[in-house]
């Protein structure tokens, strides 16, 4: 699957940007920068802290552990990636 880590400045796609239309892509929607992991403050879980690349560019966080998270086949089983969030490929 190649390098899997995590570098601020990284774009990912979520699963779900293969299954939008032409015109949603052309939008950037389901993709995101990286902008750095974090650990909780209470609970010392490490965190991933990233931000859309389209509409109001929220930033969001979501644990680590299901940032990295294989793509659950059984409720997407047309998903064409295999983890939740994967490195956009550069050119």
């Amino acid at each position: 699957m190649g390098d899997r880590r995590l570098h601020v400045g990284d774009l990912v796609q979520h699963f779900k940007r293969d299954l939008i239309s032409e015109d949603e892509a052309k939008a950037n929607m389901y993709l995101y920068k990286i902008i750095g992991v974090a650990e909780h403050s209470e609970t010392r879980e490490i965190m991933v802290v990233y931000q859309a690349l389209y509409g109001d560019f929220k930033m969001y966080v979501r644990p680590y552990a299901m940032f990295m998270s294989k793509v659950d086949k059984v409720k997407y089983p047309d998903a064409k990636q295999v983890y939740r969030f994967e490195k956009v490929k550069q050119s």
